[in-house]
């Protein structure tokens, strides 16, 4: 019998990826009317030099354990009081600056103080525009007169409330918010899906997990024996990582909840 549902944030109920999207495209266009550059492939540039720049730091191992990605580190303040998150904090100013002046020199334009001008503009932008997907709100409220909801989402504590923050009405749905950053160690680590099982006092047959990584919610949920439910609504492809039930989108739990609940 299942009695709570654990879910993942981002890509999952928060379309993270979408309001990313479009924070480069409003910050590059800033950059096309200075410069006419096609917008695109300044953001592919930018995206290219965030990844590498971002893999280059010494807090990257720490970033990947609690999961806080290139594009999080555009935007994200990182004031959490934790040593490695302070070192964050120090390098992103620069590391936003240097991302945008690459990204812009790859393009043939030499311009540091415009590379800071968009550095500063996309946070603006990227908190302009969270975007929720469509049945978010309808599941939830179908749900949480029945089970408990538990929200389990890798990064820092700072930016995902932050995000919670431009979405407020996602916060008084969930029993628990877990986050990574602050627990201390991110999914797929299977000490932070026990950490869920005891806040919740369920066991793991009780409990469901949902989320779009199969490489951190599907993988945590299936190494500690909790079922797991994989959301895959761009039809990407399947790696050696197996969920328990693929779906496209968030209505189609509840016949899973059903059979389930049947067994």
């Amino acid at each position: 019998m299942i009695k709570a549902i654990i879910f993942d944030l981002d890509d999952t109920l928060l379309w993270d990826q979408k309001s990313v999207k479009e924070a480069f495209t409003a910050t590059c266009q800033v950059a096309q009317q200075k410069y006419n550059v096609d917008p695109e492939a300044l953001e592919e540039a930018v995206r290219k030099e965030a990844r590498e720049l971002y893999s280059s730091y010494e807090t990257y191992p720490f970033t990947q354990m609690i999961g806080i990605n290139p594009f999080e580190g555009l935007w994200g303040n990182f004031l959490d009081d934790d040593d490695n998150f302070r070192k964050l904090k120090d390098i992103v100013p620069t590391y936003r600056k240097e991302a945008w002046s690459r990204g812009l020199k790859a393009l043939g334009i030499h311009d540091p103080e415009f590379g800071y001008e968009l550095a500063e503009r996309f946070p603006v932008e990227r908190r302009k525009n969270p975007f929720v997907y469509e049945e978010t709100f309808n599941v939830l409220d179908e749900l949480k007169e029945k089970y408990q909801l538990l929200l389990l989402t890798n990064g820092s504590p700072d930016l995902q409330n932050t995000k919670l923050e431009i979405t407020p009405e996602l916060v008084p749905y969930f029993h628990h918010i877990v986050i990574s950053g602050a627990f201390g160690r991110g999914k797929p680590d299977p000490s932070i899906f026990e950490h869920t099982l005891t806040l919740l006092s369920l066991q793991k047959e009780e409990v469901i997990m949902v989320g779009d990584n199969l490489m951190t919610d599907i993988l945590g949920a299936s190494r500690v024996g909790i079922h797991s439910v994989w959301i895959n609504r761009h039809n990407k492809e399947r790696n050696e990582v197996i969920p328990d039930y693929e779906i496209k989108h968030l209505e189609e739990l509840y016949p899973i909840l059903d059979t389930l609940n049947k067994q």
